[in-house]
């Protein structure tokens, strides 16, 4: 699928599994602490797949991806009948990424999860440092991250490691070690992400009262630089921001899509999709109910809304940038009838922070690191 740069009539599907047995203290997604519910949960989710499939008609999917919360607290059953009633429901392609996201402390179940299906699991060891795991509120100490890494390996095909870094105290020293470790565990994906202080989290409330939980901006920017240069000699260069691959075909297939424009369900409280890549009357967006009670008790259990080709134009110049490969601007106006702002696209170029080759803009190595802001620029101004 050539790492979906151009998602051509691809459609995915995203389960949101909102339980985590602890809460980290930086996590902003919509998550709860087990509730005995599992059951009726499941049967909610697959309801909402059935009325999805009603409404997409018959499109196969290239990816099935399972995050939350923690999914890989769901046990290989429940997993099962999610991957065989997407598969009756819409067909999976020949191939299709069928992903899930995992904590280290759910190793020993790993031998299910493959058996149920999943073919690709994005391992959340966040750090090799006890003392930094335990400052990120994690429930493993770096040797169990270890473990898990070698009991992940022996089943999947691919394995894909999330690292948090730019931790109040780190070091460039420190993080590059453990970057190289984490490059050398024989993983063929790493996502790295700069620690945020999100506002409604524990640490945005320690934040608030004055805590130093982060680095500098200065030492986040060193930091990132850091990760680009280790990464990409050690032949993981990144393809989009925060993720770097052995190859192409190491990519993830389901993230590639929301960075393309393409189509996903998502089901699952809180869970959100879009669909409709190619009118310019707008794409549907659409968010689960987010309280898990709610979301069982149906029978609605989406708000949606039609993004105007603004809005739509917009998501796709934020997300598309995002890439290596840049956006497309023949492809930004068939989907939406609109193109970039081109000052701020010659603002850009001048200021060396987006580079041009025919009709595909993309960031530069100083433009990844201000990628939000750049991008920002890109956006036409419908107001003005």
């Amino acid at each position: 699928m050539d790492g979906l740069t151009h998602p051509g009539d691809a459609l995915g599907l995203y389960v949101h599994w909102p339980y985590c047995a602890r809460i980290c203290p930086y996590c902003d997604f919509n998550v709860y602490r087990p509730r005995g519910d599992d059951d009726a949960l499941l049967a909610a989710i697959l309801e909402d797949m059935a009325a999805w499939r009603a409404r997409t008609g018959s499109r196969s999917l290239v990816s099935l991806h399972f995050g939350g919360g923690t999914p890989s607290l769901m046990t290989p059953d429940q997993l099962g009948q999610v991957i065989e009633a997407a598969d009756r429901l819409w067909g999976l392609e020949t191939g299709a990424e069928i992903g899930l996201e995992a904590n280290p402390k759910d190793q020993d179940g790993f031998a299910g999860m493959a058996s149920a299906g999943i073919n690709r699991l994005s391992l959340g060891v966040q750090s090799f440092d006890d003392a930094a795991l335990v400052a990120l509120g994690r429930d493993h100490d770096a040797r169990m991250g270890e473990t898990s890494i070698e009991a992940a390996l022996s089943v999947f095909d691919r394995v894909s490691l999330d690292l948090i870094y730019a931790r109040a105290g780190q070091t460039e020293a420190h993080w590059e070690g453990e970057l190289r470790k984490a490059l050398a565990s024989g993983v063929s994906h790493l996502s790295p992400y700069q620690l945020t202080i999100e506002p409604a989290t524990a640490f945005g409330k320690r934040a608030s009262r004055g805590e130093e939980l982060s680095v500098t901006e200065d030492l986040g920017a060193d930091l990132f630089d850091l990760t680009q240069s280790v990464c990409e000699a050690a032949g993981f260069p990144a393809y989009e921001i925060s993720n770097h691959a052995r190859s192409v075909g190491d990519r993830s297939v389901h993230n590639t899509l929301y960075w393309a424009g393409g189509d996903w369900i998502g089901v699952g409280p809180g869970a959100h999709g879009r669909l409709g890549r190619s009118t310019h009357a707008g794409r549907i967006a659409s968010e689960a109910l987010r309280r898990p009670a709610d979301y069982r008790a149906g029978p609605v259990r989406h708000e949606e809304s039609c993004l105007s080709p603004a809005d739509d134009a917009a998501e796709r110049i934020l997300m598309g940038m995002r890439v290596v490969e840049g956006l497309d601007l023949n492809r930004l106006a068939a989907a939406t009838g609109m193109s970039v702002d081109a000052d701020g696209l010659a603002r850009m170029k001048v200021q060396g922070f987006v580079e041009q080759n025919g009709s595909r803009i993309r960031l530069t190595r100083d433009g990844r690191l201000l990628a939000d802001g750049v991008s920002g620029e890109l956006v036409p101004d419908m107001e003005a």
